[in-house]
């Protein structure tokens, strides 16, 4: 057998180019990177010098894609295409976003953006890559989106149908990636077609098209442990979000927002792995533990909505809870939202999944395990393992790049050190001609 060193690759939805960073790990140089946002292209036009990238919406740029392909291979085969397509309509939370829409008469059922896949799969069609790789939430599994001749099918369908009629085999599986020891769990679908006889062999075998997670929650045979925020953030000098002494460092993107009084009196007393929402008794004189916990039910259109009963006030002293609440009229009553605001991460675990809200401490699981804050960027990149890699959180064009976009580019993405082991283990086949 012969072996393959170089390898090509272009990236369509590439975002601010993380995950281009395990690609490009793996040994494959990227030729070819687009992307919807300007922001977003400039931070990855930075990173990616030897790259062409094409911003703008793919369904109009799609011509620009395939001319800059077409000039940067020459004679060369393409090797791999990597592509993400927007997630937003495909997650639950994007899902839940058209249903409510389309009750109210205000937005499709179906989303337009979840049809950009499209594009990717006529970009296959043009330059028959040996590999083929998608990223996306889980729920791309039971999306339907509108065909090329109008009816309504499952995505991964119609990926299976028009891939196998170019002669690519492959398959696809949720991945968590706390598995590939990224201290975050966070769930994506990854899916693999190939032309490799080499490639398509190992996945009749092993029945997948991924490597052996190296990590586990149990491990068992040599696996090694998740890693965990704390084993992540070791180290790491600590902040509070009392007030701005307490809330930044010198070090480079490792501050926080400061938290009103309010607020920081329900973060101080929340424990570990649970949320605000439930906090009990801080009173000295009572300490009463047994306050009913808030929770939600389905109402009678099948809808999840917070109870609205959940007490602010103790119920054996009738002081205030250190639950978020609102103030109406002189009255506090409890905030609306559920259990996942205002909560605290555990630190014997691997964070929760980054989103682009991670510095809000009202967003999902975002507070730091035993600190009274949330996240910095700085810890963000940690646990996201942006800082396993050379990456400049900077444009190529010198303007100010906002922390808004830097945590847009976290929260849609994926940690490229368990994309790394991915990319890894599939060039190594790639590189294998029989």
């Amino acid at each position: 057998m012969m072996e393959l060193n170089q390898l090509t690759g272009v990236s369509l939805f590439s975002g601010g180019g993380i995950g281009d960073l395990a690609m490009r790990a793996a040994g494959v140089r990227l030729l070819v990177a687009s992307e919807l946002l300007e922001d977003r292209a400039a931070v990855l036009a930075r990173n990616f010098p030897e790259a062409e990238v094409v911003a703008g919406d793919i369904a109009t740029t799609f011509d620009s894609v395939v001319a800059a392909t077409r000039e940067r291979l020459g004679d060369e085969p393409l090797d791999i295409l990597f592509a993400t397509p927007p997630c937003q309509g495909m997650s639950k939370n994007g899902r839940g976003k058209l249903l409510n829409g389309a009750r109210a008469g205000t937005r499709p059922k179906l989303d337009p953006r979840n049809q950009l896949i499209l594009h990717a799969l006529d970009f296959v069609r043009l330059f028959r890559p040996r590999l083929v790789v998608f990223e996306n939430v889980p729920e791309m599994e039971n999306t339907v989106i509108e065909s090329r001749t109008g009816d309504l099918r499952g995505v991964m369908e119609i990926v299976s149908e028009e891939l196998g009629a170019l002669g690519y085999r492959g398959r696809w599986e949720v991945v968590e990636f706390a598995d590939y020891g990224v201290p975050q769990r966070r769930q994506r679908l990854i899916t693999v077609f190939t032309t490799s006889t080499v490639l398509q062999r190992a996945m009749r075998v092993h029945e997948t098209a991924l490597p052996p997670r190296t990590h586990m929650q149990t491990p068992r045979n040599g696996q090694r442990p998740w890693v965990t925020v704390v084993d992540a953030l070791c180290g790491v000098p600590p902040l509070d979000a009392k007030d701005k002494k307490l809330a930044s460092s010198a070090l480079p993107y490792h501050r926080v927002p400061v938290l009103d009084r309010d607020k920081y009196f329900w973060v101080a007393n929340t424990p570990p792995g649970r949320g605000a929402f439930d906090n009990q008794c801080v009173n000295p004189k009572c300490l009463y533990q047994g306050n009913t916990t808030h929770g939600s039910t389905h109402d009678e259109e099948g809808i999840n909505r917070a109870n609205t009963h959940t007490p602010v006030n103790c119920e054996r002293c009738g002081e205030l809870l250190p639950r978020p609440w609102v103030v109406e009229d002189g009255v506090h009553r409890l905030m609306r939202g559920f259990t996942s605001a205002y909560k605290r991460m555990r630190g014997d675990l691997p964070a929760s999944a980054l989103t682009r809200n991670l510095s809000y401490a009202c967003s999902d699981q975002k507070l730091h395990p035993d600190q009274n804050r949330v996240l910095s960027l700085h810890e963000a990149f940690i646990l996201h393992t942006v800082s396993d890699y050379e990456f400049t959180w900077s444009r190529v064009d010198g303007k100010k790049l906002s922390d808004k976009t830097i945590r847009e580019i976290i929260g849609e993405s994926i940690p490229p050190r368990g994309l790394q082991v991915i990319f890894d283990y599939l060039a190594s086949h790639l590189r294998v001609v029989p």
